[in-house]
């Protein structure tokens, strides 16, 4: 089966769940943070002299992000929860789709509403430059630089929050042990970047906040960890199916 009718066919079964209602719910929930925040204190921030989006995402990057995580984290809950309720990953060993293919795919819905979630805070970003700080040019570059780094920040939050949710087949445990590495994550030392590259670690990263070098490491140890991640995966759903 290929990836576009994998996607599709995950489409089909998320779309009783709220799956995609509660990412654009809280796609405009992040959104509103940096707006409402400028809102109540805009003397602050317009006085400061850095970069528009800088002074924004500065300012309101970590709540935003942990909304992100979280809803990664309940998202990859969802989409496992479906398979194993009423018995549903039995009945799809019957069809001609491997486990692995059926992760991919979930993986990329998971991706992709994640980058629903970046784009529509990217837009509240993008109006906020403009409203508040009407010196500036429009900050489309940058914007677009920040959130393609958050996207890809978050890609390795995504794989293992699917991950430990393919592992257990109650919700609540998968959906527990993910809350807890989110918090766990929150407490790790800015300054020891070995740490930070924990993964749920990697999406309260900010691209103003680290020099070049740094933010191509952090880009490398990425596509690392996805990769690793995603091979794990296959090799653990064909032990766990040689011994189920």
């Amino acid at each position: 089966m290929s990836t576009m009718n994998l996607i599709r066919l995950e489409l089909k079964k998320i779309k009783r769940t709220g799956f995609l209602p509660a990412f654009l719910g809280g796609g405009i929930l992040a959104a509103a943070v940096p707006a409402v925040n400028t809102a109540f204190r805009p003397e602050l921030f317009a006085g400061l002299s850095a970069p528009p989006v800088s002074i924004l995402l500065g300012a309101n990057w970590q709540m935003m992000s942990m909304l992100n995580v979280l809803l990664t984290v309940a998202g990859a809950c969802v989409l496992y929860h479906i398979e194993y309720a009423d018995n549903a990953m039995r009945k799809m060993s019957t069809l001609p789709v491997r486990e692995s293919s059926l992760f991919f795919g979930k993986a990329a819905v998971l991706i992709l509403a994640g980058g629903l979630l970046l784009a529509i805070e990217a837009v509240s970003v993008f109006g906020c430059s403009i409203y508040w700080f009407s010196r500036a040019a429009a900050p489309s570059a940058e914007i677009l630089k920040s959130f393609g780094f958050f996207l890809l920040m978050l890609i390795p939050t995504a794989l293992l929050s699917l991950a430990l949710a393919s592992a257990c087949r109650n919700l609540w445990t998968s959906l527990g042990i993910g809350v807890v590495c989110v918090f766990a994550a929150t407490m790790i030392p800015a300054q020891r970047f070995a740490l930070t590259l924990f993964p749920f670690a990697m999406p309260f990263q900010m691209p103003g906040n680290h020099a070049a070098d740094v933010i191509r490491n952090y880009a490398i140890a990425a596509a690392a960890e996805t990769i690793v991640i995603g091979l794990s995966e296959v090799i653990i759903l064909k032990v766990r199916r040689i011994f189920a």
